[in-house]
């Protein structure tokens, strides 16, 4: 849904979301300031009511009818006291809508019986039911249609009251319903506003949470694909060893710093004997699971500080810091036991797997292809000196 068909979902009548759904996540949304702004407000209401008992007094003095008015304001303060208190702790215009209108009607009726105990007090009354429609409207917190209501009903209540009570003329009534009808017009029309206004804000904040939400995937997603572009770039996917261009990036590193601190370093080049046979014999996928057996025997013969690539077919070559020549020569002698040990499965089982190892050993040359071409060479000498052995520059 586009932002435009959000703002649509407004209903231009009472300020209201159509959807129910997104009404109740608005109205959730709001519960924890709406809690604090009503018990606030009612109590600067109460607060106010209740001081008007001071001009009841100047007025009618120690009276029945000031004691009568002191405790309908006594019954109207404390009535939204408490329900400050509650609304302050439990208030939710999504699950208790009724609660918000209850201190509205209360003060409309404290408001409308003040008219029978001081008929005479009316047009200082007038002033303070517009005050009264304004707070309903804009000062306590509540929905559109329940604000509505409640005014309506002081409005009305106040009119057939100074009818009643007060022997208000025609003239003067009419004045009265028109004066009240613009106070509820001009209440109505700025909570309107103002409702709408904070749906649109609402659904403007969604939509950014939906759009960082779907930034974030993709982010997440982008980085996910760079992670398995950087693991083919340095990880052979059939032996899931290092590529040959990881390899050298690793090994490199490694040879520079045996240069710089002057230590060991040497280079193993690992070839697997009659390969090409095992192809043209049980087919590449079989010669595919050979490679995969080798690679791993490979893995987990060596120490976790060698370095080991695959370096194209079925050649292997591995990086083995701070190693001297006949520690190496060991090494590679026991990796090649290890390889002639594999057991390979139906119908390979038949195969007896070996491999040739070429060693060169870091002298003053700083190239690691200086060591490689080394290495390579003596893993030729092997080759021709009968294959399934270990050769070592010296």
């Amino acid at each position: 849904m586009s932002l435009q068909q959000k703002y649509n979902d407004i209903n231009w009548l009472t300020g209201q979301f159509r959807d129910s759904r997104r009404e109740a996540s608005y109205r959730d949304s709001i519960k924890l300031r709406v809690r604090h702004d009503s018990r606030l407000a009612l109590m600067l209401v109460s607060l106010i009511f209740a001081m008007f008992a001071v001009t009841d007094y100047n007025l009618l003095g120690h009276s029945t009818d000031f004691f009568t008015l002191i405790s309908m304001r006594a019954v109207v303060v404390s009535s939204c006291v408490v329900l400050a208190l509650i609304l302050g702790r439990v208030g939710n215009f999504s699950r208790k809508p009724l609660l918000h209108a209850l201190p509205l009607w209360v003060l409309a009726a404290g408001i409308i019986s003040i008219v029978p105990l001081r008929p005479e007090s009316l047009y200082t009354q007038i002033t303070a039911v517009v005050v009264a429609i304004m707070a309903f409207y804009l000062l306590i917190p509540s929905l559109l249609t329940i604000a509505s209501w409640a005014s309506g009903f002081l409005s009305v209540g106040f009119i057939v009251a100074s009818v009643a009570y007060a022997e208000v003329s025609v003239p003067t009534a009419t004045r009265l319903v028109l004066l009240l009808i613009m106070a509820n017009i001009v209440g109505y029309c700025a909570l309107l506003r103002l409702e709408i206004l904070q749906r649109k804000q609402f659904s403007l904040l969604n939509e950014e949470r939906d759009q960082n939400l779907a930034l974030q995937r993709e982010v997440e997603h982008r980085k996910s694909l760079e992670a398995q572009l950087r693991r083919l770039a340095e990880r052979d996917t059939l032996t899931e060893l290092d590529t040959r261009s990881h390899f050298i990036k690793r090994a490199e590193a490694l040879l520079e710093r045996a240069l710089r601190e002057n230590t060991a370093f040497c280079l193993l080049m690992i070839d697997v004997d009659h390969f090409k046979q095992i192809n043209d014999t049980w087919g590449h996928t079989r010669g595919d699971e050979v490679l995969k057996q080798v690679a791993k025997t490979i893995r987990q013969s060596l120490r976790r500080v060698d370095v080991v690539g695959r370096f194209g077919g079925e050649e292997f070559i591995v990086a083995m810091p701070n190693t001297h020549h006949k520690e190496a020569v060991k090494l590679a002698q026991r990796l090649t036991a290890n390889v002639n040990a594999i057991e390979l499965p139906s119908p390979l089982n038949q195969v007896s797997v070996s491999i040739t190892v070429g060693i060169a050993m870091k002298s003053n040359e700083r190239s690691l292809d200086l060591l490689i071409q080394r290495a390579d060479e003596m893993l030729y000498k092997g080759k021709r000196n009968g294959r399934n052995r270990v050769e070592l520059a010296r």
